[in-house]
């Protein structure tokens, strides 16, 4: 077993990420300091009760390796590693413990098929089980595939023919809160696209948890 961040082999009491880099990882710290630079991102634009990211992303730095091999590379062990220590965290904080729904952003089914796996339902489980709330991946469904290039357009990604996000129904979520949860956030497109959707349920209340967030 190697470490994810660096390549290097782990020693029999390590998991994952080794302690060496486990102690160089960029962490926010934002939910434990009421930072509000996660919600900032979509201000304006999407209503969220909470937002929080665990971890800084910056180009060629480690947690864009530590990604690479979770979303490209078949290494689910790294959403439950980041689950467990998330989940472990929020499940300590008065806003998340309402939380009743933690549910993931979706993969457009072909790329589903494709990959195997979403790179978050791992990780998003965590966090349910962290926090005793369920884990929803049906509810939210992704209609169209993408590029992630299309969402540096802000304002026009899915005006097109309809949304890039719909609901599967409109009963499961009334009246709950929602936690969405995803990799990274850059723009907040998706989870401005997200929430366009969800936010037509009648009493729901979102709010947003993310492995990393794009400096």
């Amino acid at each position: 077993m190697v470490c994810e961040a660096c390549n290097n082999a782990l020693a029999d009491n390590e998991q994952v990420i080794c302690t060496t880099c486990r102690h160089h990882l960029p962490v926010t710290n934002f939910h434990f300091n009421n930072a509000e630079d996660v919600k900032k991102i979509v201000y304006g634009r999407v209503k969220l009760e909470n937002a929080t990211a665990l971890l800084h992303f910056s180009k060629k730095g480690i947690v864009q390796q530590i990604l690479h091999n979770l979303k490209y590379r078949g290494h689910e062990d790294i959403g439950t590693f980041f689950g467990k220590w998330f989940g472990a965290e929020l499940a300590t904080l008065r806003p998340y413990k309402d939380i009743d729904v933690v549910m993931p952003v979706p993969l457009y089914k072909s790329k589903l098929r494709k990959r195997g796996y979403n790179q978050v339902a791992k990780f998003g489980k965590e966090i349910a089980q962290a926090l005793g709330a369920e884990y929803n991946d049906t509810v939210l469904i992704k209609t169209k595939s993408t590029k992630t290039q299309v969402f540096k357009e802000r304002l026009t990604r899915w005006n097109d023919d309809g949304t890039l996000f719909d609901i599967s129904e409109n009963t499961t979520l009334r009246g709950k809160h929602v936690l969405l949860i995803d990799d990274i956030i850059t723009t907040g497109a998706t989870v401005e696209a997200c929430a366009s959707v969800l936010l037509k349920i009648d009493n729901i209340k979102l709010s947003l948890a993310t492995m990393a967030i794009a400096d």
